[in-house]
């Protein structure tokens, strides 16, 4: 895991709004990443949702940024203690892209997956009630690609690491699937406030 200069050692001062185990990074954004950041360019990014749909879609930058734009003002956390407030993301709600594939009414997960080959499996349930985006902006700005420009998903009401860098896709499945950190002892969910961390939690 790549981990930013300074991350470690920081000053934790737990505030009451923040869910258990948590710290506020302040204007801190960590950098952890599981892989190498990939020089992606926007004219390159594509977004496929497939799987247990009627009508798989595949959109490119042109396409997703021509769809009705919401954006998501909020708290991120993230598993490894630190959290955000008031972060700012702009992009496109996941409810308007799964409206466009209609998934199937025997689905109820998902495996997110990355242009670099990371996953992450989410509850189908939480992807959608506008819970989840795909963003490329951050406080008005491109999204860096240290923190998965030129886009990525969000889904801030658990942990960060379920929010996928670099999206590539979103397969919609009627069985949970884990994703990479799932695989490897984390939580298959990752509520916060529940302080579901590691598998067990």
């Amino acid at each position: 895991m790549n981990v930013t200069r300074g991350f470690t050692g920081r000053p934790r001062v737990h505030n009451a709004g923040l869910p258990p185990g948590q710290y506020d990074a302040g204007d801190d954004w960590p950098v952890l990443s599981a892989e190498v950041t990939p020089d992606l360019a926007p004219a390159d990014w594509t977004l496929r949702i497939d799987g247990l749909v009627a009508e798989p879609r595949t959109w490119d930058w042109e396409q997703a940024h021509a769809l009705p734009a919401s954006a998501y003002e909020g708290d991120i956390h993230c598993v490894t203690s630190w959290s955000k407030f008031g972060v700012r993301f702009g992009g496109v709600s996941l409810d308007t892209l799964l409206e466009a594939v209609r998934p199937d009414p025997a689905a109820t997960h998902a495996v997110a997956y990355a242009h670099t080959g990371y996953t992450a499996n989410l509850p189908l349930a939480d992807l959608t009630g506008g819970r989840a985006w795909i963003v490329w902006d951050h406080d008005g700005r491109p999204l860096p690609a240290e923190h998965g420009g030129p886009a990525r998903l969000i889904v801030p009401h658990l942990y960060f690491w379920k929010s996928v860098k670099w999206i590539a896709g979103i397969r919609i499945l009627d069985h949970d699937e884990p994703g990479f950190w799932e695989q490897n002892g984390y939580h298959a969910r990752g509520n916060p406030w529940e302080e579901q961390r590691y598998s067990g939690d």
